[in-house]
């Protein structure tokens, strides 16, 4: 064994977690790199491998604070260069990061039918089939296959379960299947906001606009929001709109929703709108873990 196998050094400020993605074309790389981006890692595609190591270097003196998590794809598309793949990688783990090859494989059938449902040609065979180019393929990545850590087989996965699997075994606590919720007050006369998801209207709550020494106070006033709260009306409704995104939270997060604007709206925006929104955002909090982010838009206005 190596002497820097039996004492690897350090792992320190100037190391990295790096997860190479290869595989077949077709197999999902893609959508695993789309997935690791969304769970903070700095992607790469086809960088040449020999390269790695100099970009690990200008990487850790520049602008480690930064970048501490990268994915990087190799494939077929690096020809003559997969042959420097296993010094590249050595050399990457001799230094001290943290490296894990993962393979996305896919059956010869399943493979023959994505490339004709999207009409692409395989990147190995334009002018040839499909099934030439994917031949090509397993012979010109077999030595990696053979490196990798971890072979994820796509055949029998959809997108949603692929990136269920990356950010099962690569997103930190909390990651997996997240979904952040913005709850966002409008006022109607002013539109309705385009990026809203869910919209309910909750002009039949009785208005504070017309009661005495409430009119010219926000919805965030403690005198507003209790009077609002004190209606029957008020709290039947929150008890089904809770009861109602309680369900649909985990129907979208299952779906690999990210995320989810629900908008609440009233006449001017300004009072009943933020009551509920404000109250709504507390009880997901509290009672459903939700990650909630309230915005009022409307509500500086007259």
């Amino acid at each position: 064994m190596k002497a820097e196998e039996n004492n690897p050094p350090p792992r320190g400020a100037d190391t990295h977690r790096i997860v190479l993605v290869t595989g077949l074309s077709g197999a999902g790389k893609s959508t695993a790199t789309k997935a690791l981006e969304d769970l903070g890692f700095f992607c790469i595609d086809n960088l040449p491998v020999m390269l790695l190591p100099k970009l690990l270097e200008l990487v850790s003196h520049g602008t480690s604070d930064e970048v501490q998590r990268l994915a990087i794809v190799v494939d077929a598309r690096e020809g003559r260069f997969l042959e420097s793949t296993p010094a590249a990688l050595d050399e990457v783990r001799r230094e001290g990061h943290q490296l894990e090859v993962v393979f996305f494989d896919c059956s010869d059938d399943a493979l023959l039918r994505r490339f004709s449902e999207t009409r692409r040609r395989h990147p190995l065979s334009p002018d040839g089939s499909v099934q030439e180019g994917i031949a090509q393929e397993r012979k010109l990545l077999s030595a990696l296959r053979d490196l990798s850590d971890q072979i994820i087989d796509t055949t029998r996965m959809n997108v949603h379960e692929l990136r269920d699997a990356i950010t099962a075994r690569f997103g930190g606590p909390g990651q997996q299947n997240a979904l952040n919720v913005t709850l966002l007050s409008f006022g109607f006369r002013n539109g309705i906001p385009p990026a809203s998801d869910l919209v309910f209207d909750v002009r039949f709550l009785p208005n504070p606009y017309f009661v005495e020494g409430l009119k010219a106070h926000p919805g965030t006033d403690p005198r507003v929001a209790a009077w609002v709260l004190e209606r029957t009306q008020t709290e039947e409704f929150l008890a089904h709109l809770e009861s109602m995104l309680a369900f649909l939270i985990p129907q979208y997060r299952a779906e690999g929703k990210s995320y989810l604007t629900v908008a609440i709206g009233c006449t001017g925006g300004r009072h009943r709108s933020v009551v509920l929104a404000e109250e709504l955002g507390k009880r997901l909090t509290e009672h459903h873990r939700a990650t909630v982010k309230i915005t009022h838009r409307d509500v500086l206005k007259v």
